[in-house]
């Protein structure tokens, strides 16, 4: 049952049936700070793969000051977190999964997943994810 709203709610607080809450929002940016920081992407590079934020953004982000996400850039950690956590169960090494993101790989045309990545659009994002799906055996 859907809650009535209060006159002094903050609307970009609530989540939206579909959406990422403030708090899973704020989770996702730490994690993918903390995970391009293991796969070695350097800002202006993850400003791309995150829709083309700014480099201050990620900055802000470094700092604890998550501000707003759209839902592109929540759609997009999701898949970059799908990517990790695909990773993690085909690498028990972790620092293999961490490793694979930038070498090169036949599977992927004989580029890395990070140069496929950095071509900016959500679809190489759920190439990515659904490549490393279809190893591991899916859901």
């Amino acid at each position: 049952m859907l809650q009535p709203i209060s006159s002094g709610a903050n609307l970009q607080d609530r989540p939206v049936p579909g959406d990422y809450g403030k708090d899973e929002r704020e989770a996702m940016q730490r994690a993918i700070i903390n995970l391009f920081a293991k796969w070695q992407v350097k800002d202006a590079d993850a400003a791309v793969i995150l829709g083309g934020i700014s480099t201050k953004t990620l900055q802000r982000w470094r700092d604890g000051n998550y501000g707003r996400v759209s839902r592109d850039m929540a759609d997009r950690m999701s898949n970059i977190l799908g990517i990790h956590k695909a990773l993690r169960i085909i690498f028990s090494d972790p620092q293999r999964g961490y490793d694979w993101m930038s070498t090169e790989t036949s599977a992927l045309g004989g580029q890395s997943a990070l140069d496929i990545a950095l071509r900016g659009g959500m679809e190489e994002l759920i190439r990515i994810r659904r490549y490393l799906d279809s190893v591991r055996g899916g859901w």
